[in-house]
């Protein structure tokens, strides 16, 4: 065999790395070639003796676990009946598994205002299978998203006579329930942390709580009841009376009905200057005075986008 200059081996770094070439021992300013074979041997060596090790480890696991397992096994009620989801990225994952598995129903709650370009695309991405092979997708959103560009255009792109939604004033926390066997809900406000339930108690509670608000809710393509009252109030700002009454600020105020805070702000100047209130607590003390929160309330289809 011949050998080269290690000026020559410089053009390529990687016969050296993997011990394809070695110094001549007669002249290490030269290098030899080593046989493919050897250097093989050489690179796998490490290889097998480290899966050897982690399969090692894995049966030492198993032998660890398997006293857990069969107590879990016992009793099926305990397996995985509420999983803690710790990061956008895994609660993504995880809803899109349990998503891509549903069959039969998908039921959702989606509360807040109108929804960005991005989450309807994925929404629609998401939701698009399902639909094509005869789930029944039933949607909650607040009133706020009837006013959103991108969700009249998600509804055409879905198949309104496909998609249902409708839409409340008030809404419960985000909710999804897959096949009735499985709810997603979030676990902190800033909802990078998820449950995923799968106790059937539970899943059926919810299920019936998201019936009950659906029945309340108005579909999208109707008119919302009570939009604009005789008395030049409008629905939302009865309900933003109600809830200043209650106490509540207005970012409360605002996160619950949907809309941004600058738009709920927007809406309590326009109350007051309907009622002639010159300052907070007069209008806390007008609202009351004037019967308006006698009356029933009413829905209403105003606000802006807020924040998801």
């Amino acid at each position: 065999m011949g050998r080269i200059t290690r000026s020559e081996a410089e053009a390529a770094p990687c016969l050296m790395d993997l011990d394809l070439l070695h110094p001549d021992p007669d002249d290490p300013s030269w290098l030899r070639p080593v046989p493919p074979s050897a250097a093989l041997a050489r690179l796998v060596q490490p290889l097998e003796r480290e899966i050897q090790d982690r399969r090692a480890m894995a049966m030492g696991l198993s032998s660890t676990f398997e006293p857990f397992m069969a107590i879990s096994a016992q009793d099926p009620s305990t397996t995985h009946a509420i999983t803690v989801l710790e990061g956008i990225h895994r609660i993504d994952a995880v809803l899109g598994r349990a998503t891509a598995e549903c069959s039969q129903e998908l039921l959702t709650v989606q509360p807040g205002g109108g929804r960005s370009e991005h989450t309807l695309s994925t929404a629609l991405n998401r939701v698009q299978p399902l639909l094509d092979r005869g789930v029944r997708v039933r949607t909650l959103y607040q009133h706020t998203v009837r006013h959103s560009p991108g969700m009249q255009v998600y509804l055409e792109r879905a198949g309104m006579d496909r998609l249902q939604v409708r839409t409340l004033e008030e809404s419960i926390e985000r909710l999804i329930i897959i096949d009735r066997s499985v709810a997603l809900i979030p676990a902190r406000q800033d909802r990078q942390v998820a449950l995923e339930l799968r106790h059937p108690g539970l899943v059926e509670y919810l299920a019936t709580v998201f019936e009950q608000s659906w029945a309340r809710a108005t579909p999208f393509g109707e008119q919302v009841p009570g939009a604009q009252r005789r008395d030049g109030i409008s629905g939302v700002q009865h309900s933003i009376a109600k809830l200043l009454v209650e106490g509540h600020v207005d970012e409360a105020i605002a996160r619950r009905l949907g809309m941004n805070v600058r738009t709920c702000r927007a809406h309590i100047a326009k109350l007051a200057a309907t009622l002639g209130s010159g300052s907070r607590a007069q209008l806390g003390f007008l609202i009351a005075q004037s019967g308006m929160l006698d009356e029933a309330p009413s829905a209403d289809g105003e606000g802006a986008s807020g924040a998801l």
